[in-house]
Parts: C-alpha cells; sequence; structure tokens
C-alpha cells in the first residue's frame, strides 16, 4: 500500500455503495444475524469478511455452504427481501463525509458513478431515499457484470462507459474483495475501512483513508481540503 500521489490525477470517482457511501454493511450483518438465529446458528466474523462485497447470491450461498443450510438461496433471499426494508427505513445513514465528498466533487466537474455488487432493485431503493440518483453519470450493479467482486470486470466495465483508461479513475471500496477487483482492473484503489473491514487485507491500495473525510483522500483527487476533514 502506498500513499503517494498517482502520476495521473483521476477523472473520474467509482464509488462503492455497502458500508463505503452508506452504513448498509452493517445492516447486511443484522439481516445475517437474524436469518442464522432462526435456524440456530451465529452469524461469525469469518463468515462475514468473506460475504462481504461479493454479489448476494454468491454470498447467501456462502452462508449456505458454511453452516450446512437445507435452504435454497432462492429461500434465504426472499427472507432477506422481507426482513430488510424496515432496518433501512429506521437505520440507513450516509458514512462520515459522503455528502461533503460528493459535494465537492460535483464542484469541481469530477464525474462519478457507482459500482456495486449489489442488485439494482436494492440499489434504487437506497439511493432514492436520499434522492441521490440523478447525481451519479452510471450506475453498475450485480446484473450487469457476469463475474462479481474480487473480479475487476465491474471497474473495467466503468473505466470503459467513462471512455477512460483503467488507470485514469480512482475506485473508493470498504472491503478487500472490492478492493482487488479495482486493484486488479488497474484502476486507483482507495480503501475506506469501517468498523466491519478494519482486519481486511487492502493489498495494492493507493491509499487507506480513515474515511471519506480523510484529507489524504481530497489531495489525492486535487479538490480543496474541507476545513471539518481530519485524519
Amino acid at each position: 500500500m502506498s500513499s503517494s500521489i498517482p502520476s495521473i490525477r483521476p477523472r473520474a470517482v467509482v464509488f462503492d455503495l455497502d458500508g463505503l457511501l452508506f452504513n448498509t454493511e452493517e445492516l447486511y450483518e443484522d439481516v445475517g444475524t437474524e436469518l442464522l438465529r432462526r435456524r440456530g446458528h451465529a452469524f461469525e466474523h469469518d463468515l462475514l469478511k468473506a460475504m462481504m462485497g461479493r454479489p448476494a447470491r454468491v454470498a447467501l450461498q456462502m452462508m449456505i455452504d458454511h453452516h450446512a443450510l437445507s435452504d435454497t438461496v432462492e429461500t434465504l433471499a426472499a427472507e432477506t427481501a422481507e426482513i430488510f426494508p424496515a432496518i433501512l427505513d429506521a437505520r440507513l445513514a450516509l458514512m462520515p463525509g459522503a455528502a461533503e465528498l460528493l459535494a465537492a466533487l460535483e464542484h469541481a466537474d469530477i464525474p462519478k458513478a457507482i459500482g456495486t455488487s449489489s442488485g439494482r432493485r436494492f440499489v434504487t431503493g437506497v439511493l432514492g431515499r436520499f434522492n441521490l440518483e440523478p447525481r451519479f453519470e452510471f450506475i453498475l450493479t450485480a446484473e450487469d457484470v457476469i463475474e462479481g467482486k474480487p473480479q475487476p470486470e465491474i471497474y473495467l466495465k466503468a473505466a470503459a462507459q467513462f471512455a477512460l483508461r483503467p488507470a485514469e479513475i480512482a475506485v473508493f471500496e470498504d472491503s478487500q474483495n472490492g478492493c482487488r477487483a479495482a486493484v486488479a482492473a488497474g484502476a486507483v484503489a482507495v480503501a475506506v475501512p469501517g468498523g466491519h473491514s478494519r482486519t481486511h487485507d487492502f493489498a495494492g491500495a493507493m491509499l487507506v483513508a480513515e474515511s471519506l473525510a480523510d484529507p489524504r483522500v481530497y489531495e489525492l483527487l486535487g479538490l480543496p481540503r474541507p476545513e471539518s476533514a481530519s485524519h
């Protein structure tokens, strides 16, 4: 991991969604905990770490395999869809520094997009609660790729959609699977671990930031440092 500034300033930014822009990773953990509680199991940290950043179907299959559950992916997905909306309505929040960084990018005319392992319906629902969807150039979801993170496909597609080389885009990720996807794509990877991912391996990241308000994030992007930002 290096904290040096890239030789070429990123010309566009792609954000992961879960745990990076929104606190949904901790909410997913609550849902997973409830799913497994109903089946007499605990949601161990190692399983959560392995699932994080992966497409929902892959993550749920990991849960099934780990605990030898008799459920299908479809069964767990349907149960998740029943549990999650009330949790989102009550507890969904932007991560620290997210609103300010989005505004700073817009002020500097740096285009931004989302590249997430979540499904489009879920993403639309999350962004819609904050009226954020119109502020992104485009959104790539699990439905837009064949191989999900940690494979680089989603970020290669994002670079192509921006008509830029991968090295010209900065990718913000909170999980090791997402960071690996960004690094493998050849993008400028910026890791922003949360409480759920402090122990992840962010090898290859240009920067491991304290939060989206980290002054080094602004320096990397060539943005004025916000007065409220702190290391």
